[in-house]
């Protein structure tokens, strides 16, 4: 049977984790797709992205602007976008791209807030009414990555759940590239949403089901940073379970730990690094006293893009809709995870009054 071409993609956005992040993971898999434009409002951000971009990809163009943006959209050959914008801007132009027939990979920060939970449940209807509907993927790289992936697998050795704790103490200063960053300031719940979504999402993945109610405190005492900078919260999952999520924004040791306590053992992971490579260990503590630990290096942003062109390469091939996306980059998982800190925050405006998590 005849390979298909690979698929054409566009990045829209051109700040620091395109620059950083996106550009040298998705040359890893370069062979897979052709990268074909970068877009920014501005053509200096444009220009600057894709200088990097050229050493990967030395074909790949430079638009900008609303000229630019029509461009990549009236583009036929181009079938998938990652919408890798502020954090305000991105559901408009996911759905903006949806409407026109391209897969759309958004990048999860900040999609929806308190003030906007209506607004993604309109987004989520409109995006129903399509038909048939492109894949609407939300970028989640925790879902991906292998310490999770396998820790998963190890939960059913610990048994049932007594406890979780999840303790988060991050590194957000002055020496942060993205401490500056306008638009992560400039939204309810700063850093703690914008980071928390991850570590919830990580947790989500572990226990393999959902926090339905959450009470938390929150507070505001690095004045450098947006309110709040901390969250206490208790969790109650579904299975019955229960624990605590502790989050600070800055702290001088980061510490980031998930710790699942059952009746037959425990499972813990933990960020560090081993042999010069960032990642995290997971360790699994036994009934009888043994622990056995294993060291997974990061590597979910690359596994996330991989499946995104994957899945779109083989929509594009039926043609009407009926390929099963991979459900760890549905939207829908990406709602869940913000969910739960959503609830959190406003569970901190009432004083730690017991708040459902919205279902999705």
């Amino acid at each position: 049977m005849e390979q298909p071409p690979p698929p054409q993609i566009a990045i829209l956005g051109a700040g620091i984790f395109v620059r950083n992040t996106y550009i040298p993971r998705l040359a890893e898999i370069s062979n897979l797709f052709v990268l074909r434009a970068i877009w920014s409002r501005s053509e200096e951000s444009a220009r600057g992205a894709v200088e990097i971009a050229k050493k990967f990809f030395p074909n790949v163009e430079c638009k900008w602007g609303e000229a630019g943006l029509n461009e990549i959209i009236q583009d036929a050959s181009i079938i998938g976008v990652a919408v890798v914008l502020a954090g305000q801007a991105q559901v408009d132009m996911s759905l903006r791209l949806l409407k026109s027939g391209k897969h759309v990979l958004q990048e999860i920060d900040n999609w929806f807030t308190n003030s906007a939970g209506t607004e993604l449940n309109t987004a989520i209807s409109s995006y129903n009414s399509l038909k048939p509907a492109p894949i609407w993927a939300v970028a989640e790289n925790y879902r991906f990555e292998p310490a999770f992936v396998e820790g998963k697998k190890l939960m059913a050795e610990i048994g049932d759940i007594i406890n979780i704790h999840v303790i988060i103490e991050g590194s957000m200063n002055s020496s942060n590239p993205y401490f500056s960053s306008s638009w992560r300031r400039d939204f309810v719940g700063g850093f703690i949403l914008d980071m928390g979504v991850h570590f919830i999402s990580g947790l989500r993945m572990l226990v393999g089901c959902e926090i339905t109610s959450v009470s938390a405190i929150t507070s505001h005492v690095d004045t450098t940073l947006p309110a709040p900078d901390h969250i206490s919260s208790t969790i109650q999952l579904e299975n019955g379970s229960s624990g605590v999520f502790v989050m600070v924004v800055s702290s001088r040791s980061p510490k980031v730990l998930w710790r699942i306590v059952g009746l037959k053992g425990t499972l813990q992971v933990e960020r560090g690094s081993k042999d010069g490579k960032h990642g995290y260990t997971v360790v699994l503590f036994t009934a009888d006293g043994q622990n056995k630990s294993w060291f997974y290096p990061f590597s979910g942003v690359t596994e996330e893009l991989k499946t995104f062109v994957s899945d779109i390469s083989q929509a594009n091939l039926k043609k009407d809709g009926s390929h099963q996306v991979e459900p760890r980059i549905s939207f829908l998982e990406g709602a869940r995870d913000v969910a739960v800190l959503d609830a959190m925050l406003e569970s901190g405006k009432r004083q730690g009054a017991a708040v459902q998590v919205k279902k999705f």
